[in-house]
């Protein structure tokens, strides 16, 4: 008998398309994962706060053999953990790309034209004599560090702009650049844009030199994880005007304190990691995923999204 334990949310698109033989344990709760967990085969135990996910898999037993999540980010997964034990993990790259990209455009948008100044003018009915922002993106560049599905789904997104895409990855395939190159070109770009997953490598990616050595005019767009931005530098850079400003989805903490400086830094936008929530097919895709690879794995063949544990996406 294999068992899994699956997230209760998910069950109505789960529920009578799971194969016979498969014991499920339907968890709503961290306990009923934990308990869950001890005795699966099979985990999907995504949660919120994703330490939680963290400490349910700590509570896994020996049987445990794949984890599913729709998470495309592992940074809160104990991977050492998963990688000692053998256990295949696969992740949810993809899920959210269409949602999270619309949000990166938007931020570059938002940025261009200054619509956070707009929005301000009308809470306090004030009709400006000018546009706040006159930027057009047409003509302008942006550097995009993470070319995966999202990446490129950004780059795509804002070549319709006519804005001129340079991408950065680990490889430098494709005519992108590679880790070593990209910061020698910082002062090129108009936008800087985060989309690389989290890992040891990219902690504090941005700091006060990748800071410097942008243009005053450039923005910096943050739609990956917190941890790559040194925040103190990034504050201390849009507060004396050593660029122009700041779109950033997800924060180091989250929740961002109420007296953060972020909340009150100029020329800073932040939108509190709701980018991947911006939609309404997170888990129909995450539960078709799921079976798809379900399927897989019972047939011994090659699964969609296999994390690379060392690598750590």
């Amino acid at each position: 008998m294999t068992r899994a334990v699956l997230p209760a949310v998910a069950r109505p698109l789960l529920e009578g398309r799971l194969p016979a033989g498969l014991e499920v344990t339907w968890f709503s709760t961290p306990t009923e994962a934990k308990e869950g967990i001890a005795e699966a085969d099979i985990a999907w135990v995504d949660m919120q706060p994703t330490h939680l996910v963290a400490e349910a898999i700590c509570a896994s037993g020996p049987r445990l053999t794949w984890v599913s999540t729709l998470y495309a980010g592992l940074d809160a997964f104990p991977l050492d953990l998963l990688r000692s034990r053998g256990v295949t993990v696969t992740n949810g790259a993809g899920i959210n790309a269409v949602a999270v990209a619309e949000y990166a455009v938007m931020g570059v948008l938002a940025a261009a034209k200054r619509f956070d100044q707009v929005v301000r003018a009308y809470d306090r009915a004030e009709w400006p004599k000018d546009a706040p922002g006159k930027t057009e993106l047409d003509g302008t560049a942006a550097l995009i560090v993470g070319h995966g599905t999202i990446g490129r789904l950004i780059g795509e997104r804002l070549a319709a702009f006519g804005v001129a895409v340079t991408a950065v990855t680990r490889s430098g395939r494709d005519g992108t650049l590679t880790p070593d190159a990209w910061r020698a070109r910082l002062d090129a770009f108009d936008w800087v844009i985060l989309a690389a997953p989290s890992t040891d490598d990219t902690r504090a990616l941005i700091g006060a030199a990748e800071l410097a050595a942008m243009k005053p005019s450039a923005w910096l767009i943050n739609i990956a994880r917190g941890d790559m931005i040194d925040q103190d530098a990034l504050v201390a850079a849009l507060e004396t005007g050593g660029i122009a400003g700041a779109f950033l989805d997800p924060t180091d903490p989250e929740p961002l304190p109420a007296d953060h400086p972020l909340w009150r830094t100029p020329n800073t936008m932040v939108t509190m990691h709701l980018s991947g929530r911006s939609q309404t097919k997170m888990f129909p895709r995450a539960a078709a995923l799921f079976l798809e690879n379900l399927a897989a794995w019972q047939a011994g063949e090659p699964m969609r999204n296999v994390v690379d544990l060392d690598a750590g996406y």
